[in-house]
């Protein structure tokens, strides 16, 4: 029997998925090989893309959300010719791979984001079609016209990430998503019956959802391609297509097995598969396999290439077009963020509204939005929300979704068009750390604002008072976290963020803290840390950060009322002091002489610049915010003293 060509394609990337996984004796072969029809149909016939040119704007974008089924996106890519090797492939999970267990963007070329935590990817998903729809909105289809395209797990929607995701984009009516769902009933642990009886189509129905549900034809390539092009025919609605699928096939003992979902090493089992694959060798890929699926891989670069005429000729405003494009500013942008007098007193969550409210326009692919807590955080937009009549709106609701809003962030990050800002309160920083932390992995330029940063929000109490979150944060690496003094340091931490790439953190007062003497200088904040009062022969530097800078300068004034000199320190930047040169540090921070630390929070991690701390090493209190920094320790008197026992 001669078996069709489609179908040797498809059985070529279940031979690649098991011997990789095999090579490795690790990785998951399962969902690869079951979805490997499914994965031929949207790389064949489906997506617009260019192998040659991965990252052109106008592609489709393809999210595969269960990240640990990896070796279906790695064959894909090295198929259509995007640059992974056959050696690549061979050395899956391996040291230095070009292949990690997991994918990761800017690692693997033509893979879209960092996915593996689970629920990640759709909401990655998500912010990719919001970030879409927005650019469309604001320069026509002849720039912006694609499509997003996820597959997404059982555990995926297990996850409660999924649901506050699924949930917002079925209220912004986002009708160029497509989520394929790969319903094969198995978990790690067994059957999904051991712990759902969720009605998956009902629940994304009720989200207002289009849904498609196909059934057992997950080796139907007609019928899966049907399915998705009628769910791309659905303008107002994202898309929910539930394929029924058997995890393995066509494995002969172990589908539908939780040892399937892991890696399947046993010789006989992979030698009886390959026959019934009809593939002789391993990494086996004929020629005219190979051929067909390269011509894939090219079928796009006529749609780029109409694209960049119509770029070429568009007479809109470009250089808006380009900044918006690099989430960057536009020439000399830097000049729009304000500087604040002297004297003047404001909330720093207040100030970073005045500090993103001069900027948009500057910077006109900034998209702000909060949990619900827009004016609270200092991240309101003088423009329209964003909905589904109103695409073009540069203030997203989000709603109480911290999570969600994270990795929502973190795909309109890296769709790219888009600068996401995200705001709500410090200690809801854990709610979403999972997508904050792969913001850092994946190096997306999200602004994190998180207010209400310390005992200083007062009554609310210990449920609402970070204490440890801060320290948290820095634990990160990648990720800037600033924690400004004042205004003016608000505003050059967003010179920073702007300018840089990655995510930034802007942790921001509930309370007014007045504008310093000396913080309004450009270029301080882009270093860490700078002296606010270096004076000859210090006996102890003060180093303060956020409202603490303040009791730093109120303790050197009292301290030099005894006769003795302190040096005054603000760092709002752990990491970007740890970047500057030793001779830098030690000019802010004089060697061999005391440091006490002055800060809101937990002292752990400033054994680093510090030997003595003023800080709040246990949970809050629920009191007014001026009563609750006194009585915990955050006041004058304990700064004087921790400086003076500091010197003896």
């Amino acid at each position: 029997m001669t078996i069709d060509l489609e179908t040797r394609q498809v059985n070529t990337i279940r031979g690649l998925a098991l011997d990789a996984v095999k090579a490795a004796n690790s990785g998951h072969t399962g969902t690869a090989m079951a979805l490997a029809p499914l994965a031929h149909v949207l790389w064949t016939r489906i997506m617009t893309y260019d192998a040659e040119n991965p990252y052109w704007a106008d592609r489709d974008r393809f999210v595969l959300s269960p990240g640990h089924a990896s070796m279906l996106l790695y064959s894909m890519l090295h198929l259509t010719g995007h640059g992974l090797t056959i050696d690549d492939i061979k050395n899956f999970r391996q040291f230095g791979s070009a292949t990690p267990g997991h994918p990761e963007v800017g690692h693997t070329a033509g893979v879209e984001v960092t996915t593996g935590p689970l629920g990640q990817g759709l909401a990655n998903a998500v912010g990719m079609a919001i970030a879409e729809r927005h650019l469309r909105s604001r320069f026509g289809a002849g720039l912006v016209d694609h499509r997003t395209y996820a597959i997404v797990s059982d555990g995926d929607l297990m996850e409660g990430i999924s649901h506050e995701a699924a949930s917002l984009a079925g209220h912004q009516g986002l009708g160029r998503l497509t989520c394929i769902y790969d319903d094969n009933r198995i978990t790690i642990d067994g059957p999904t019956t051991i712990t759902l009886t969720d009605d998956a189509a009902a629940r994304f129905r009720s989200y207002g959802w289009h849904v498609e549900e196909i059934g057992e034809v997950a080796n139907d390539l007609d019928a899966i391609e049907a399915a998705i092009g009628r769910a791309g025919e659905v303008e107002d609605a994202p898309s929910l297509v539930v394929l029924r699928s058997h995890i393995g096939y066509p494995l002969p003992n172990s589908v539908d097995t939780p040892e399937a979902h892991g890696a399947i090493t046993d010789n006989e089992e992979i030698a009886a598969t390959k026959t019934i694959l009809g593939l002789t060798e391993p990494f086996q890929i004929d020629d005219d396999v190979l051929e067909a699926f390269r011509a894939a891989g090219t079928s796009g670069s006529a749609a780029r290439e109409a694209w960049e005429r119509r770029l070429a000729d568009w007479g809109g405003n470009r250089e808006r077009f380009d900044a918006c494009m690099s989430a960057a500013g536009r020439p000399g942008w830097a000049d729009s963020l304000p500087i604040f007098p002297a004297g003047e007193s404001f909330a720093t969550r207040n100030a970073n509204s005045k500090v993103i409210g001069a900027i948009a326009d500057v910077v006109p692919g900034l998209v702000s939005g909060s949990a619900d807590l827009t004016g609270n955080t200092g991240t309101k937009l003088d423009t329209d929300l964003m909905s589904a009549k109103k695409p073009e709106g540069r203030l997203i609701p989000y709603g109480v979704r911290e999570h969600a809003m994270g990795a929502i962030a973190n795909g309109m990050a890296l769709h790219g068009g888009v600068l996401p800002v995200i705001g709500t309160f410090l200690v809801f920083a854990d709610y979403m750390r999972g997508a904050v932390r792969l913001s850092a992995l994946s190096n997306a330029k999200v602004v994190y604002v998180w207010s209400h940063d310390s005992v200083g929000v007062g009554e609310d109490g210990p449920t609402h008072q970070p204490i440890e979150q801060v320290a948290s944060l820095r634990a990160i690496p990648g990720l800037r976290v600033f924690r400004p003094a004042d205004a003016n340091e608000v505003a050059q931490a967003w010179g920073v963020a702007v300018d840089a790439d990655g995510p930034s953190a802007m942790i921001l007062t509930r309370q007014n803290v007045p504008v310093l003497e000396g913080t309004e200088h450009a270029g301080q904040v882009a270093k860490g840390a700078y002296s606010l009062s270096q004076p000859a022969s210090p006996a102890v530097t003060l180093i303060g950060t956020g409202s603490e800078v303040q009791l730093c300068v109120e303790a050197a004034a009292r301290l030099a009322d005894d006769g003795i000199v302190a040096a005054v320190v603000s760092m709002p930047c752990w990491e970007l002091f740890e970047d500057q040169d030793q001779t830098y540090r030690d000019s802010v921070i004089a060697p061999g002489v005391p440091a006490v630390s002055v800060e809101a929070a937990t002292s752990f991690g400033w054994s680093r610049w510090a030997g003595s701390h003023v800080s709040i090493d246990r949970f809050g209190t629920s009191a007014p915010g001026g009563q609750a920094m006194a009585e915990l320790g955050i006041n004058l008197d304990n700064v004087v003293a921790a400086a003076t026992a500091a010197i003896s």
